[in-house]
């Protein structure tokens, strides 16, 4: 089964460009390929409860795909840093099926992977 890897450094700013990574990512989720979606930069702040309403103009609301994703068993790595730089802690991982990652797990995600996207 191909593995993707979707790098989501977006974040609400953005809902369209957000979204999209996520739903991207979601449509190869339910195709049947293995998916990790690796938030980072901006793109943590997803995760939020408070975003979960986020919708872009033609690419969906980001709850429904973080959803649809977790369904899917895609899993979500979110780096640590970016996390912690921008305030938060475990509780940001809670709802979802995401751990902390850092740099090399990217990098060993993208090497591992047979198509890489960036959002």
């Amino acid at each position: 089964m191909p593995r993707f890897l979707v790098h989501i450094h977006t974040g609400p700013a953005d809902p369209n460009k957000a979204t999209l990574g996520c739903l991207v990512a979601l449509t190869a989720a339910r195709k049947g390929h293995e998916v990790t979606v690796f938030f980072a930069g901006d793109g943590v702040h997803l995760l939020a409860p408070d975003h979960a309403g986020l919708e872009g103009a033609g690419t969906g609301r980001l709850g429904d795909h973080l959803t649809g994703l977790a369904e899917a068993g895609a899993r979500f790595r979110v780096s640590g840093m970016s996390a912690k730089a921008r305030g938060y802690d475990d509780g940001l991982l809670e709802d979802h099926p995401a751990e902390f990652a850092m740099p090399e797990v990217l990098v060993d995600l993208a090497h591992a992977a047979d198509t890489v996207l960036g959002y």
